[in-house]
């Protein structure tokens, strides 16, 4: 079944306050996470990797040693669905 696209924004808001921001350049959310080191940072990747696979729902993201670099889309339905939210949400309990 395909993600529907939100038309709902007000789930977006606890994100928005947590950090998170909306892309300059498509329906997409993004944010830079940032840790103690390399082994923070890839062992939290690893972490999110796991729940993506999960949500069969997996996000863009660039690592360089200590910051991970983040972007959700659900690229089928061309935008924004409940599973950005439910990435991002659990992103960043893993990142507390």
């Amino acid at each position: 079944m395909r993600p529907e696209r939100l038309t709902d924004r007000t789930a977006l808001e606890p994100l928005l306050k947590a950090g998170w921001t909306l892309a300059q350049d498509r329906e997409a959310i993004e944010k830079t996470f940032r840790f103690a080191d390399f082994r923070a940072a890839f062992g939290w990747m690893t972490s999110v990797a796991l729940m993506a696979e999960k949500l069969d729902h997996h996000p863009e993201w660039r690592n360089v040693y200590r910051t991970v670099e983040v972007t959700l889309v659900t690229h089928s339905a061309n935008g924004l669905t409940e599973l950005d939210i439910r990435l991002a949400t659990e992103m960043d309990k893993l990142a507390e």
